[in-house]
């Protein structure tokens, strides 16, 4: 079982990856741009991203996992990344382009 400060610390090893993007929160990490978020990290449920409809489809199947809850409420929009992907930076770094591509077509707020 992973404990929350390694899925903290490979969240910020994510997020390394793509200079653009920055790390936000201190109780719940999360990431965001034009007022939409795109990634969260829960303690207790891991981390979600935020993809489009086709790609979150997708994701679900390749990965055989849910969407993300956060609170004990689902996340639309969101998928959770499950800790074995989550401990696999490279794999999961196109993942997260996706999210923040998407995020990017989206109005801002």
């Amino acid at each position: 079982m992973v404990n929350a400060e390694d899925r903290i610390t490979q969240y910020q090893a994510l997020i390394d990856t793509h200079p653009e993007i920055e790390l936000k929160g201190k109780n719940m990490l999360y990431t965001s741009i034009n007022g939409h978020m795109f990634s969260i990290m829960n303690k207790g449920q891991g981390l979600g991203l935020r993809l489009s409809k086709e790609e979150r489809e997708k994701f679900l199947d390749d990965f055989n996992t849910q969407p993300h809850e956060s609170h004990g409420a689902v996340m639309r929009e969101y998928v959770r990344v499950p800790d074995e992907l989550l401990a696999d930076t490279q794999a999961l770094a196109p993942y997260l382009v996706k999210s923040y591509e998407y995020v990017k077509t989206l109005e801002p707020k």
